[in-house]
């Protein structure tokens, strides 16, 4: 069954996408919760007349996501998290966790278009925004035990980059 979403689903895909899903899945939950509609020729007309007239916007919307995206390059984050001696989490290290450290450093971004699995053991692991269908950026994610000494440079590279951009600003404003 072919749906036109009418607003982004992770996993699935953007909003005035055409995307073939299962019947049960478009009939049950998709189009009774108002976040598709069945991709019959009169609404992929609609469709096109549509994107035809927000073109515009839409570049307009991609612009500003790819300003987000660089605003978000470079930046590295550091989780401390309490682990056992074995080096297995109490818990796990989630989206949530993700978004409230980018809060912290000053960038407000959603937690629901990060995109990440569960983490439950001390390392290294990435993290995928989605800023638009088009854009997308990876961000390290180091998890630390908590009790552990936090390394200088993860620290030094963050405050570098709070600190750039109000320097640019400075600069831009003599």
């Amino acid at each position: 069954m072919e749906i036109i979403l009418k607003e982004d689903i992770i996993g699935l895909g953007f909003k005035n996408d055409i995307v073939n899903v299962k019947s049960g899945y478009g009939r049950n939950y998709l189009i009774p919760q108002g976040k598709g509609v069945i991709a019959s020729p009169s609404a992929r007309k609609i469709l096109a007349e549509n994107l035809k007239q927000q073109a515009h916007k839409i570049a307009a919307m991609k612009a500003a996501a790819e300003e987000r995206a660089k605003a978000l390059e470079g930046v590295a984050l550091c989780i401390a998290a309490k682990v056992s001696a074995t080096g297995q989490l109490y818990g796990s290290v989630n989206v949530a966790a993700v978004a409230e450290e980018l809060k912290k450093l000053g960038h407000d971004v959603d937690r629901k278009i990060i995109t990440m699995r569960d983490i439950k053991k001390v390392g290294d692991y990435v993290a995928l925004v989605h800023f638009h269908k088009e854009v997308t950026t990876e961000i390290p994610v180091k998890v630390v035990a908590e009790n552990a000494p936090v390394e200088e440079a993860p620290a030094a590279v963050i405050e570098e980059q709070v600190e750039a951009p109000v320097q640019e600003e400075a600069a831009a404003e003599e």
